[in-house]
């Protein structure tokens, strides 16, 4: 597999919406591949296909061992609230407190066109979300709250940054 660039806020490519996936082959699975094995060598709990220039509606999320390869997710049902710090790959160096629902239900396609539903919560639940707003051209600074600076976490030891 491939570890791929990541782009950065200020890429317009971050701002698009990405176009649906149709054909599924080798060559999907080959890039759903390296999503994940570049979303682990930049220590991320998810990437999405815009993240690293290709504006298909693609992306991998890694919470709790679970790995979730995602074509065309649309999230179908939302549950609770929680809120709390957020990170991107995209927006390096940068943290924002964003408000996300507990609970997600999303229904995708796997990278054979099999269609999949997975539930996710909490932390996944933020994964899932954060990724699929990728999708949409929606980073998490448009969303977030403020933004949560260094010595804001030097301040609190129960902020923890979640890199999506």
């Amino acid at each position: 597999m491939a570890i791929r660039k990541i782009i950065t806020i200020g890429d317009e490519k971050l701002r698009k919406v990405a176009k649906p996936v149709t054909k599924f082959n080798a060559r999907l699975q080959t890039f759903l591949d390296d999503l994940v094995d570049t979303m682990r060598e930049n220590n991320g709990a998810g990437l999405a296909a815009p993240q690293v220039g290709v504006l298909k509606r693609c992306c991998v999320v890694e919470v709790d061992d679970q790995l979730f390869q995602l074509v065309n997710p649309e999230i179908i049902a939302r549950e609770g609230e929680q809120a709390g710090s957020e990170g991107c790959l995209s927006v390096p160096e940068r943290m924002g407190f964003v408000k996300r629902p507990m609970k997600v239900m999303v229904k995708a396609q796997n990278g054979k066109g099999e269609e999949i539903v997975v539930t996710g919560e909490g932390l996944c639940a933020r994964a899932l979300c954060h990724e699929i707003d990728h999708l949409n051209g929606v980073l998490y600074v448009d969303i977030m709250d403020h933004e949560i600076f260094q010595e804001d976490l030097e301040d609190d030891d129960d902020l923890e940054q979640d890199q999506l």
